[in-house]
């Protein structure tokens, strides 16, 4: 068949329906995950006793593995193994776990590189005058390792963002699965995924450019104050 230019732009507006979900999914993954990350990171940093190996055992699993089998091991094999509480758990909530553990395990390793980039004089340095461990973490070695993270962070929020499309293989109802079900129905395959793609385009382009303003505004701010 033809290339239908009138599907392809009559089905924008069903697929714009349904990015709320897509971003609802992408942008709470991205902040749980950050604040996992950052725990994450200092724990494994700081090399504590059982948490440390467990952590390390952690990020190996979840960057070794797939996303795609994370989501079916969690949906389709931990939770019917529990009744009472896979009543209780969409396969939103369920894509949203399996997506902020996942992101979590890399956001930590590139928070955790950069946290040992900083000189070990500057905590010396910081503990010298009294400050404890995770003051001079919070007040000078997060925020330089932050700025030096940022990139690959970025980078990882813009893959959240992507992996998003493969939760409708647990059912959540997003552009992913919208674009599916009405290929499916229509047998317009390429209209339907061409809009999938020029849409996760979109976003990530936009996502991209906010990362990119966000990293000189903060090496702007940084050289004002040097």
């Amino acid at each position: 068949m033809s290339f239908d230019l009138d599907f392809a732009l009559g089905l924008l507006p069903t697929m714009t329906k349904y990015m709320g979900v897509t971003l609802s999914l992408a942008s709470l993954s991205i902040m749980s995950g950050l604040i996992l990350a950052f725990f994450i990171a200092l724990t494994v940093h700081s090399r504590v006793p059982l948490l440390y190996r467990f952590f390390r055992v952690y990020i190996s699993f979840f960057r070794g593995t797939p996303l795609v089998a994370q989501l079916f091991c969690l949906y389709f094999g931990l939770l019917p193994a529990f009744p009472s509480i896979t009543l209780r758990i969409s396969s939103f909530q369920a894509a949203l776990i399996v997506m902020s553990l996942n992101s979590s395990a890399y956001m930590a390793e590139s928070l955790r590189g950069a946290i040992s980039s900083i000189d070990r004089g500057q905590m010396e340095a910081a503990m010298s005058v009294g400050m404890t461990y995770f003051q001079a973490m919070r007040r000078i070695i997060l925020p330089q390792a932050f700025r030096v993270a940022l990139p690959t962070l970025c980078s990882s929020f813009i893959n959240v963002l992507k992996d998003t499309s493969l939760t409708f293989y647990i059912g959540v109802k997003e552009m992913m699965a919208t674009a599916q079900l009405e290929a499916a129905s229509s047998y317009r395959y390429l209209e339907a995924f061409i809009d999938v793609l020029l849409i996760y385009w979109l976003l990530t382009s936009l996502l991209g450019f906010a990362s990119r303003k966000l990293e000189q505004r903060m090496n702007h701010m940084e050289g004002k104050v040097r």
